[in-house]
């Protein structure tokens, strides 16, 4: 198993000042990575860097919703700290808001977040992870498009599109680049600001989240995990007779932190 370690490069976490981006910057860093935490507020960032320890965390405001800001913090990123190895794209909106009350300005304003901070994030990390062969990038997902939630319309267009993002990445660049994996991770229902107020800590969500960014195994490219464990693809009809003559049972991956 091919495991990421401090000396494979940076880290870079995006929405990393708060909620889960900053449970998952500071579990990083206390693994000894040096973590790169991008945030739309500075105060918000140099709380999590007073959490993670100053020689390890490093905040580099952007708003992910915009392109050129987060091309600025990754050519920052690059040029003080070094080649980046990992990133998560974390950093979400989840307005909350019925339809009736979004405007077509609104509703892409979240998409430019949700969907387009992922896009934004993701070529800027490539840029190294391309010219290596190797790296990592984690999208924290949700199965919002699959059961949108009312006044969810927004968020759950821009995650669900992220998801497809997932695989579309994977379809451009798996057979040419096998050493960089991409998958998506779903952390559960969380006690965040975005979350429920009898959610699971954040903290507990990012020991998951962290042990299955660090690890680059190939073989985890397209694998999708909710929690601590894998949620395995449907299979047809076809597929489940196989799997029953080849006395074949699939059994779902679990991470351990």
């Amino acid at each position: 198993m091919t495991q990421l370690t401090p000396d494979s490069g940076i880290a870079v976490v995006t929405g990393a000042g708060s909620g889960l981006g900053r449970a998952m910057a500071i579990e990083l860093a206390r693994r000894g990575f040096t973590v790169a935490g991008i945030g739309r507020r500075r105060a918000a960032l140099e709380e999590t860097r007073a959490m993670a320890g100053p020689d390890r965390f490093h905040p580099y405001p952007a708003d992910v919703a915009l392109p050129e800001e987060v091309a600025q913090a990754f050519a920052r990123i690059r040029a003080e700290r070094g080649r980046i190895a990992l990133l998560i794209n974390n950093a979400a909106t989840y307005p909350r808001r019925d339809l009736l009350d979004e405007s077509a300005e609104s509703f892409m304003a979240t998409v430019a977040a949700n969907l387009g901070g992922t896009v934004a994030c993701s070529r800027a990390a490539l840029e190294d992870m391309v010219e290596t062969g190797r790296g990592r990038i984690l999208n924290v997902a949700t199965f919002a498009d699959l059961a949108p939630l009312p006044a969810s319309a927004a968020y759950s267009v821009s995650k669900g599109a992220a998801r497809i993002f997932t695989r579309a990445l994977i379809a451009d660049l798996g057979d040419r680049f096998p050493g960089i994996v991409i998958g998506d991770w779903m952390p559960g229902m969380l006690k965040t600001q975005m979350g429920i107020p009898d959610g699971l800590p954040p903290e507990q969500a990012a020991a998951w989240g962290v042990a299955l960014a660090v690890n680059a195994d190939p073989a985890l490219t397209g694998a999708v995990f909710e929690m601590d464990r894998e949620i395995l693809p449907p299979r047809g009809l076809k597929g489940r007779l196989k799997d029953l003559l080849l006395l074949r049972r699939r059994r779902p991956r679990r991470i351990l932190p």
